[in-house]
């Protein structure tokens, strides 16, 4: 099946949107983030999940919006107490990112999180990723989110080859960004990034049991 033809990769697309949204409705891992549409606590999470797994994060996220509950509160801290609650995810660099980065928000956005996506990119620490995610989680714009986890489920089920360079491939990106829905990217995206995790495994994906298979060109088994 060539997902460059128009008719057939539209049926393809609403078919993966809609099972995807199915699976993430049964089966998502439901974090304290994921029920927030604060845009400091998505960013602060963001910021804090960077190459750092989930269960590691929660009690330090809990933690940190109990004594930061606001992004003037976070402006006001003192870094070196800041240092201190972030130790357990080691990097450092993160408390005085987080604090140059609520010293922006202050004093350039009038303590406004940035719904703008170049003025998100403009803020100490805060990648393509992060400001796609901060968009989509708490101002609900379908934005694509690339990390290993999406872009291995999006070119098995579609048949692209990817590297370890594809997720700065300006062209991977727009393809991705076609597939996230207008309605309900939030749900799409988060069942994306933890179906690559628990069942597209990079190693002995659960192919069997899996619900994309009928549409997964990876799978052999597409209907």
């Amino acid at each position: 099946m060539g997902i460059f033809d128009t008719r057939l990769f539209e049926d393809k697309k609403a078919r993966f949107q809609k099972k995807l949204i199915e699976w993430g409705r049964k089966n998502l891992i439901m974090y304290p983030w994921r029920r927030s549409e604060n845009p400091y606590e998505l960013l602060v999470a963001e910021i804090l999940l960077h190459r750092t797994r989930a269960e590691q994060v929660l009690p330090v996220y809990e933690e940190f919006i109990r004594t930061y509950p606001d992004i003037n509160a976070l402006y006001r801290s003192d870094c070196r107490e800041l240092e201190r609650l972030l130790h357990p995810l080691g990097l450092r660099w993160r408390a005085r990112l987080l604090h140059e980065m609520a010293r922006v928000i202050v004093e350039k956005f009038g303590s406004k999180i940035p719904e703008n996506y170049d003025e998100l990119l403009s803020l100490p620490g805060v990648s393509d990723y992060t400001a796609s995610a901060v968009r989509c989680f708490a101002f609900g714009y379908p934005e694509p989110l690339l990390d290993t986890n999406t872009v291995r489920v999006v070119g098995r089920v579609f048949g692209i080859r990817v590297t370890d360079s594809t997720r700065r491939n300006r062209a991977f990106r727009n393809f991705m960004k076609s597939l996230v829905p207008e309605e309900n990217p939030k749900m799409f995206n988060y069942a994306l990034l933890d179906f690559g995790k628990t069942v597209c495994r990079v190693r002995s994906p659960n192919c069997d049991s899996c619900t994309l298979a009928p549409i997964c060109v990876a799978s052999g088994k597409i209907k």
